[in-house]
C-alpha cells in the first residue's frame, strides 16, 4: 500500500503478517520515497513496523515543530554531510553551521528532525530522512550513509512540499495501514488452525 506520489514524496508499506502485540503491529516493510528514490529496506520480512507507525503518529502530533531555522537555506548536500559527520564519523570538522558538533547534534535531537532511522530495522540499509518544518512548507532531505562523501552525495534527494499535503500523506498512510492490519488480524482469527 502506498500513500502519496513516489516521484515526489510517498510512504509505502507491505504487511507480511499482522500481529496482536501493539508495540510490533506487523511484520513487513516500510519505505519512504523522496524525489523518486526509495529509502528503507523493501523486503517482506524487513522489520516489525511498530516503531515506523509510531514515528508517523508522532510526526502528526508534532506538526510544525521540526524547526531548525539556521538550516533553512543551507544546501541539502551540506546538511547531509554535516549530519553524517556529527553523528557517525570521527571528523576533524569544528563548524556545523555556526555550531559545535555537540550543539548541532543536540539541535537535531531536540527538533526531532531525524525521521529515519526510526528504531526499527526498516532502515538498516543506511537510509536517513530528515524533515524540517519551514513556515507553511516541509523540507525533506533523504540520503544513504556511505563510507565516501561522493557516494553519499549521489544518494541525496530533496523535496519541498506544502505542509498540508505532507501531513495529509502521513495521515492517509496511517489510516490505510491501520485498516489493513485490522483486516489481516480478523482474517487470521477466522482461519481454522
Amino acid at each position: 500500500m502506498i500513500a502519496g506520489d513516489s516521484g515526489i514524496f510517498a510512504i509505502e508499506s507491505k504487511i507480511t503478517e499482522a500481529v496482536e502485540h501493539k508495540s510490533q503491529l506487523a511484520l513487513g516493510s516500510f519505505v519512504i520515497h523522496v524525489g523518486g528514490r526509495a529509502y528503507g529496506v523493501d523486503a517482506p520480512n524487513a522489520s516489525m513496523l511498530g516503531c515506523s507507525f509510531e514515528e508517523v503518529e508522532n510526526r502528526l502530533q508534532r506538526r510544525g515543530t521540526h524547526l531548525l531555522p539556521f538550516l533553512t537555506k543551507a544546501p541539502a548536500s551540506e546538511i547531509a554531510k554535516a549530519y553524517v559527520d556529527a553523528i557517525y564519523r570521527y571528523a576533524l570538522r569544528t563548524d556545523y553551521f555556526g555550531l559545535s558538533k555537540r550543539e548541532f547534534a543536540d539541535a537535531l535531537h531536540v527538533s526531532r528532525a531525524v525521521w529515519a532511522p526510526d528504531g526499527d530495522e526498516a532502515f538498516d540499509d543506511g537510509s536517513h530522512v530528515l524533515q524540517f518544518d519551514v513556515g507553511g512548507r516541509v523540507r525533506l532531505i533523504a540520503f544513504i550513509n556511505s563510507e565516501s562523501s561522493s557516494e553519499l552525495l549521489g544518494t541525496i534527494r530533496e523535496e519541498w512540499l506544502e505542509a498540508e499535503m505532507f501531513y495529509e500523506i502521513l495521515f492517509s498512510w496511517k489510516t490505510l495501514f491501520a485498516e489493513e492490519r485490522v483486516r489481516r488480524l480478523r482474517s487470521a482469527s477466522q482461519t481454522p488452525g
